[in-house]
């Protein structure tokens, strides 16, 4: 079965940090570009961060340069997002998503979605 598996979230204070795994079943995850997205409640699903499997290249949405950071782990078939110096407004779902990324267009075009988990941000 092919899927993606988010896990990782849940409640942390502001400043504090998460690390979100996205584990990959029924294919292999290192082939694909990665992309962290989120939504939180009433707002359109953004762009976190994306990574090219080719050259590692990352895009960083600027909300989060210098706190969130992505690695892999090709044995586990696993990405992780680390999330640092938390602020109430990274408060949302985040899903992984495996697929291409095209950089010059700022596009990501997805194969594979996780289900999602949830990081809420608040004192």
């Amino acid at each position: 079965q092919v899927q993606l598996v988010e896990s990782g979230g849940g409640l942390v204070q502001p400043g504090g940090s998460l690390r979100l795994s996205c584990a990959a079943s029924g294919f292999t995850l290192d082939y694909y570009d990665i992309g962290w997205f989120r939504q939180a409640p009433g707002k359109e699903r953004e762009g976190v961060l994306c990574t090219s499997s080719r050259d590692g290249s990352t895009y960083y949405a600027d909300s989060v340069k210098g706190r969130f950071t992505i690695s892999r782990d090709n044995a586990k078939n696993t990405v992780y997002l680390q999330m640092s110096s938390l602020k109430p407004e990274d408060t949302a779902e985040y899903y992984c998503a495996a697929g291409a990324w095209y950089s010059g267009s700022y596009y990501f075009e997805t194969d594979y979605w996780g289900q999602g988990t949830q990081v809420t941000v608040s004192s």
